[in-house]
């Protein structure tokens, strides 16, 4: 059976079971919209219609069958029943167009699961089934996960931050791929050598976005905490941060390279174990490759004694859900997750379809989103 993602807004979606029965119930009859009684039906019906968009006036008209709903409005009250969990009336179902992979590293990183709901809901919109596909240490591997996708007989596969980012990695796993004809679009890294579309977030932008803000700070010790500099984004990542601190700084290439950039893990350890070592050389803010990361940022420079933002100050990079509610809230670089999401189903329809979008990267713009992390560095307050 498919996993389902979960439901907009951060609401679990509803699992299959004695609560489908109960929505099969509520929405299987044939009555002319009766005045609703219940509380549960009452939630349930209020449920759908926020995720559609829509009044619950109008997904009863749906659900009875009733004229009068556009075709597009009545696809999006069927899809939000789809990414609720609750089963459709016998007389609104109608054949999937098929299943469609979707391959992701570990769900520990809050990103990965709100980029794959995303993708699931969109896909579900369309009539596809998303099946999701987790790497996780010791499991499966890309290879043999790829493997059970095509043995089911997919329509297609979204790899989400796989092996097309490894640069050390063999890339003619994909062409294998291309050749069986399954269409496919590769999220999150970038490789000549594979003719497929790509979405990217734009790393090099987003470092010139959390630099200049903590050089607008008064910073001019700034160190980047990211991960093994095989993989794409990272390199991507020191491209954008040697440069703006080349322009905003004065400082060398080989000066910020030897010094401010350290490489170690993408998860919270990594980024404490990075951190600690920035701290030791002086830098009074650290720009990290995840939120997951710079969480350890701020656990570091409070096991040196150190307060965030006041004697040091972190960025993130994601702006993973609930990532604001931090203590202090993140300043992170907010990766284009529902854009990004959208343009690699997009895209993968059009390949199945047979219209194939130009084999190509199509790259999105991060935002920087400003909240409690940062602040005015330690000499800067002293001056003023």
């Amino acid at each position: 059976m498919t996993q389902q993602p979960p439901a907009a807004g951060g609401r679990p979606g509803r699992p299959m079971g004695r609560s489908t029965a109960r929505a099969r119930r509520v929405f299987g009859g044939q009555g002319e919209g009766r005045p609703v009684q219940s509380s549960p039906v009452t939630t349930r019906l209020a449920d759908i219609a926020a995720q559609a968009g829509v009044s619950e006036a109008t997904v009863s008209r749906v659900l009875n069958g009733k004229p009068g709903v556009a075709a597009t409005t009545r696809q999006s009250v069927l899809a939000a029943l789809d990414v609720l969990g609750y089963e459709r009336p016998v007389r609104l179902r109608q054949r999937s167009e098929g299943l469609v992979g979707l391959i992701t590293p570990e769900l520990e990183n809050p990103i990965f699961p709100a980029l794959a709901q995303v993708i699931g809901q969109a896909l579900t919109r369309q009539g596809y089934t998303p099946v999701l596909a987790t790497q996780t240490p010791g499991g499966s591997t890309e290879d043999e996960l790829t493997e059970m996708l095509v043995d089911r007989g997919v329509a297609g596969i979204i790899f989400v931050s796989g092996l097309h980012a490894d640069t050390s990695a063999d890339m003619t796993r994909y062409e294998q791929l291309r050749a069986q004809g399954v269409p496919f679009v590769l999220v999150d890294g970038f490789s000549p050598k594979v003719q497929a579309p790509f979405i990217s977030p734009d790393d090099r932008a987003a470092m010139h976005l959390a630099v200049t803000h903590l050089v607008s700070l008064g910073h001019t010790n700034i160190g980047l905490a990211l991960g093994p500099k095989r993989f794409v984004p990272v390199q991507r990542k020191i491209e954008g941060f040697v440069r703006t601190m080349q322009d905003l700084l004065g400082l060398t290439a080989q000066d910020v390279e030897s010094r401010l950039v350290q490489h170690s893990l993408y998860t919270l350890e990594g980024g404490q174990a990075a951190t600690t070592a920035l701290i030791d050389r002086g830098c009074t803010a650290v720009v990290c490759a995840s939120d997951m990361m710079a969480l350890g940022a701020i656990r570091a420079a409070r096991q040196r004694g150190l307060e965030v933002p006041r004697d040091v100050s972190v960025v993130g990079f994601d702006d993973s859900p609930l990532i604001a509610f931090t203590d202090p809230p993140l300043t992170t670089v907010r990766k284009p997750v529902p854009a990004m999401g959208q343009a690699a189903v997009r895209t993968l329809l059009e390949e199945i379809g047979g219209t194939p979008a130009p084999h190509s990267e199509f790259v999105f713009m991060p935002e920087l989103v400003v909240r409690g992390s940062t602040a005015s560095a330690p000499g800067e307050r002293t001056r003023s």
